[in-house]
């Protein structure tokens, strides 16, 4: 493998990846793309597929696009998104929060409890790749999904104030980072904590045998 690319603007899932391979020129850029929002009534595994296999195809589209304007493009493309499922209620997703509101009451939800996390990992090919799925242009890709769960204390007002001030609740499904500001509140009960970053570990594991 010579190049990768990440999909997305978050900066921890690209931090992770250079970290992880430290000899690959890794580029990021977020999709050109408007992903479909988390719905309650389907199962939260089904919809954070269904959102990954969404983000693949825009990447191929993408990719057909720069390859037509004479552009090189990655060797593997990966995509990903997450879901945090509502602690009692697993047709009911938890996202992105779309304001401080917002994330406010996806913290207070989960505050004493345990949750599960979804993420859905897709790594995607030029023509000529070797992925299951078929994609526009000719472009291929191989979709993993996997979950972990996560438990929260009891977070005291003030600590949801402070949660909530920090800003670090942006651009993280279920509104906290285990990784940052929330690693004092949560632990990882079972699965790996990749799958709570972001990637599914099965889809990392295929990046290192390529």
């Amino acid at each position: 493998m010579r190049r990768l690319h990440l999909a997305s603007a978050s900066e921890r899932r690209l931090a992770w990846l250079k970290e992880r391979f430290p000899n690959i020129p890794i580029s990021a850029a977020a999709l050109l793309f408007e992903e479909p929002k988390p719905r309650w009534g389907a199962p939260v595994n089904e919809q954070v597929e269904f959102t990954c296999a969404a983000k693949a195809e825009a990447a191929a589209r993408e990719g057909v696009v720069s390859q037509m304007a004479g552009k090189e493009v990655a060797d593997i493309v990966v995509v990903s998104d997450t879901i945090v499922a509502d602690p009692d209620d697993p047709l009911m997703p938890m996202g992105k929060p779309e304001d401080e509101q917002h994330a406010m009451a996806m913290l207070l939800r989960l505050s004493g409890t345990r949750h599960r996390v979804w993420s859905s990992t897709a790594l995607v090919y030029p023509p000529n790749g070797q992925g299951e799925h078929s994609l526009h242009g000719g472009w291929s890709a191989d979709i993993c999904t996997a979950s972990a769960v996560v438990e929260f204390d009891q977070l005291s007002q003030e600590r949801l104030i402070e949660l909530v001030s920090s800003e670090s609740w942006k651009g993280k499904a279920g509104a906290y980072d285990l990784a940052g500001a929330a690693s004092q509140d949560t632990r990882l009960v079972e699965g790996e904590e990749v799958t709570v970053l972001g990637f599914a570990p099965s889809a990392i594991s295929k990046l290192e045998s390529i």
